[in-house]
């Protein structure tokens, strides 16, 4: 288990209500922080002014040595902003246009691929399938591989769509647009970064990451279940390569946007390129969104280990950089109030609300499933005294009443409002997050049928591959059987892609005894079955409750 600590801070000295706003700033930044355990580190400025600098947890756990604001973070994604910078560096120096198609550099590619624009590419809408949907990435994100290596698990496959027609976000065409900056520049996509970029805005403590390399004040990443934390998977650095290779600290991306922004590294012109969006709301490496807040220039990262954020609003010059140590963490949940708090907007934390109890029979009332205008699905049920929510593949998320229809989440900066008809029986549900609304129609729903598309036992025992496919035993059931070595594995129950059928652990609870049925959960976490001596096993999912699969591993005779 780990414990939430504050390492270091700056707050910028004020006197009268600016002094008291400030305050305000660093306040809600540690609650957040201890709310969520996190761990990491936080940076709000207005232009060059920072307003709050601060870091929390610990760099390396085993050490128990804590982070600081000069820690260095993998960026994940974030990196595909220098990526897009780097090209649009390239178009002002005359050696390549954003309509090129990325043929006419790169004429090794597939055909297929000849056509696609470079600013296709950028804007994700080239329809080259993403590498890392892939199940075949699991097999090689551990080991060296070269660009070309990288795009070979997706060369032969067919477009998913007419180049242009569409958005759907890939790390392929990032890995592409590192080829091409290779290519035309005469230098590897390293030294075009640090050259151009890194050296000469002075970011110090920027880089592209490397395992090998001895890097000061490196952070280790982490992965997390619950309150528990593990080291991350490892990752060869060189397959991210431009889609999200880079380190940085909270500092060094503070100088990096507003010399991006204010027309310091790049004409005024390729700024406005990299921010005019595409829908539904992308640049060139960014996104951009509109909200009550005003206009946000932002991307997320998310790597082994480290999930990131970096936004800037415009208007305000108002910058909000956030970098942690820990896998999957959706930080926008801090990101926004503290954006909201610098720009002297009314935050309210979860934990300044007032909670109301209501009866259980009321809670059922409010249960069931809703609908958005583009089909996707939320649920809401009872757990005892108190509702969750699931929206989507996520987990559930235990949320919490105000008043008889307003109720508001913990863990989240997400609020819930049941719209009610008028008869007084619920009608809608709706969704306050990031500044943004969402209505949710009440829908009637028909249990799953888990028959319609093929899904597979994926783990460690076969390369997380679709060798084992669970076949129907009778109606409702489904099994495979295998052969296992003594040993520990991972696994999971899924479809091709992991987004029709993804089952895993509920409640946190992982481990899998033989002979006792277990209750699975829509995209829990990884599954572990501890195997003692070799032998075939029977695993037998159960869906005849479609809500509550329950998976049971057999060892045979």
């Amino acid at each position: 288990m780990f414990s939430w600590r504050v390492c270091f801070f700056m707050v910028v000295l004020a006197t009268g209500s600016n002094a008291q706003d400030l305050q305000r700033l660093e306040r809600v930044a540690d609650t957040l922080a201890k709310e969520q355990n996190f761990s990491g580190a936080v940076l709000v400025a207005k232009g060059d002014k920072v307003l709050l600098q601060k870091a929390y947890g610990e760099a390396n756990f085993e050490w128990g040595i804590r982070n600081s604001s000069d820690t260095r973070f993998r960026l994940g994604s974030v990196t595909k902003q220098f990526t897009a910078a780097s090209v649009l560096l390239l178009q002002e120096r005359g050696k390549l246009k954003l309509s090129d198609p990325v043929g006419q550099h790169l004429p090794e590619l597939p055909t297929a691929w000849h056509a696609i624009t470079i600013q296709q590419l950028l804007t994700h809408t080239a329809g080259i399938h993403s590498f890392t949907d892939l199940p075949e990435y699991r097999n090689i994100e551990r080991f060296a591989k070269s660009p070309a290596e990288i795009l070979e698990l997706v060369r032969a496959r067919p477009l998913d769509f007419e180049p242009g027609s569409r958005w759907d976000y890939s790390n392929s065409g990032y890995v592409l647009l590192g080829m091409l900056i290779e290519k035309v520049s005469g230098v590897t996509y390293e030294q075009f970064v640090q050259q151009n970029i890194f050296t000469p805005l002075q970011m110090k403590d920027s880089g592209y990451d490397t395992n090998a390399a001895i890097i000061p004040r490196r952070a280790a990443g982490y992965a997390s279940l619950g309150q528990e934390l593990s080291n991350a998977e490892f990752i060869h650095m060189s397959v991210p390569y431009a889609a999200g290779a880079l380190y940085s600290t909270t500092r060094d991306l503070l100088r990096w946007q507003n010399a991006l922004y204010e027309g310091r590294l790049l004409s005024l012109s390729s700024v406005r390129a990299m921010t005019t969006p595409v829908p539904p709301g992308y640049g060139l490496g960014l996104m951009i969104m509109d909200g009550p807040e005003g206009k946000r220039y932002f991307h997320a990262g998310e790597i082994e280990g480290f999930s990131t954020l970096s936004s800037y609003r415009p208007d305000e010059k108002i910058s909000v950089i956030i970098l942690s140590n820990i896998e999957k963490r959706e930080l926008m949940w801090m990101e926004l109030p503290l954006a909201q708090v610098a720009l002297k907007q009314k935050v309210i934390l979860p934990s300044e609300r007032t909670l109301m109890s209501l009866t259980p029979a009321r809670l059922d009332e409010l249960a069931g499933t809703y609908a958005a205008a583009d089909g996707a699905k939320t649920w809401v049920k009872r757990d005892g005294t108190q509702l969750s929510v699931r929206q989507g593949g996520q987990p559930w998320l235990p949320i919490f009443a105000e008043s008889n229809k307003q109720f508001f989440a913990r863990s989240a900066d997400v609020q819930f409002e049941f719209n009610l008809a008028a008869n007084g029986t619920v009608e809608a549900l709706t969704r306050h997050q990031f500044g943004s609304l969402q209505r949710m129609s009440r829908v009637a729903e028909a249990d799953p049928d888990y028959a319609r598309v093929p899904f597979f036992l994926r783990g460690d025992m076969n390369n997380w591959g679709l060798n084992d496919v669970m076949q129907s035993q009778a109606p409702h059931v489904y099994s495979a059987q295998l052969q296992l070595g003594k040993g520990h594995y991972l696994f999971k129950l899924g479809s091709e892609d992991f987004k029709a059928v993804d089952f895993g652990a509920a409640s946190g609870d992982t481990k899998v005894e033989p002979g006792k049925a277990k209750t699975l959960d829509a995209v829990g976490d990884n599954l572990q079955f501890e195997v003692r001596a070799a032998g075939q096993f029977r695993f037998t999912l159960d869906t005849r409750n479609a809500r509550a699969p329950k998976l049971t591993v057999t060892q045979l005779q």
